[in-house]
């Protein structure tokens, strides 16, 4: 696979779309799970709204696809099915069924990945991803309101004359020495015209480069102790506020670094109230995309998260300690 940075996980998502509709020359649908980043599907959406390809959003109230549902909805004017891994919920999808229903019916399979994650998961070529998408702010980048962040893409090499970007490419100079030069502008109005694949250009160059530092300094068993360090503090966490009988978890797969919990009080909003009075930001309330859930917070625990922090917020949600005898700590859950 060829990799290039992009402007944001979201709108790296769309161009993905965009990309898998010209490369299979069909407009009839787009599958994407409700399990995929409710944000992410806005994004794809307002790509799509003048384009008369049809959004199909499939339900997933197991908290992951149903497979069975999905190959439903596939046919032969699918161009895409977009699957998070692990998905917006924190749970790790069933990929391998996935890829091979997009395959079997002439459709891309988009992989929206967390690029932690490949520190213990599959990487989305080895489970038959034709294009993987990801947000890179995880990457080395330090969190200013809201941003910086970094859209990162890669595909199968057939596919990447249809890649919106800049391909650079390794070659020699005149003396012999190493060194790089643009091989592919695809997304260039100025060269491409009509052609182009693209038309919203950004310089990401910064923050690839502070990924490209953060992986080199990580190597890939810092890369792995890192993403094992994410899901045994999920997995505390989550162990920890279940029992505590307020709490459930709200789905029986397998979880990475977030996780979804059930308030059995339904008083979401106040929870994390309270939990941000005693410097804790516990989550996100699932009600907004989600009105079924809307008793429901996400919860993500990162291995920056002490066993200290952690036990805190457990204390301040289930109500063992007032928020006056707890330090803020702002530890950030997410």
């Amino acid at each position: 696979m060829i990799s290039i940075a992009r402007h944001d996980g979201a709108s790296s998502t769309a161009e993905a779309v965009l990309m898998a509709i010209s490369s299979t020359r069909r407009t009839g649908k787009v599958i994407v799970p409700s399990s995929l980043h409710p944000e992410y599907r806005q994004t794809i959406a307002t790509y799509l709204e003048n384009l008369g390809v049809e959004l199909v959003t499939l339900p997933c109230p197991t908290g992951v696809v149903d497979t069975d549902q999905l190959a439903s909805a596939v046919d032969d004017q699918t161009a895409a099915i977009v699957l998070q891994q692990p998905n917006f919920f924190g749970c790790v999808e069933d990929a391998e069924p996935i890829a091979k229903l997009a395959q079997h019916n002439g459709a891309l399979l988009i992989s929206v990945f967390d690029p932690i994650s490949l520190g213990i998961l599959k990487r989305p070529g080895e489970y038959g991803a034709n294009i993987a998408v990801a947000e890179g702010q995880t990457l080395g980048t330090p969190m200013h309101y809201g941003g910086p962040v970094l859209g990162i893409m890669t595909c199968d090499d057939k596919l990447v004359r249809r890649m919106p970007g800049r391909v650079v490419g390794e070659t020699s100079d005149r003396r012999g020495n190493r060194c790089f030069v643009l091989t592919l502008q695809t997304c260039e109005q100025h060269i491409r015209r009509d052609k182009a694949t693209s038309n919203v250009c950004s310089n990401q160059a910064l923050f690839a480069v502070r990924a490209s530092v953060y992986f080199a300094q990580l190597g890939p068993q810092g890369l792995k102790e890192t993403a094992n360090l994410c899901l045994q503090k999920t997995h505390y966490l989550a162990d920890k506020l279940c029992e505590d009988d307020r709490f459930s978890m709200a789905f029986t797969a397998p979880t990475f670094k977030e996780f979804v919990v059930r308030d059995a009080n339904g008083k979401v909003d106040e929870l994390v109230k309270t939990a941000l009075d005693a410097g804790y930001l516990a989550g996100v309330p699932l009600g907004t995309w989600y009105p079924e859930l809307d008793d429901c917070l996400l919860i993500a625990v990162t291995e920056k998260r002490t066993k200290t922090e952690i036990d805190g917020l457990v204390a301040v949600l289930c109500g063992e300690t007032s928020s006056e005898s707890i330090e803020p700590a702002v530890a950030t859950m997410n």
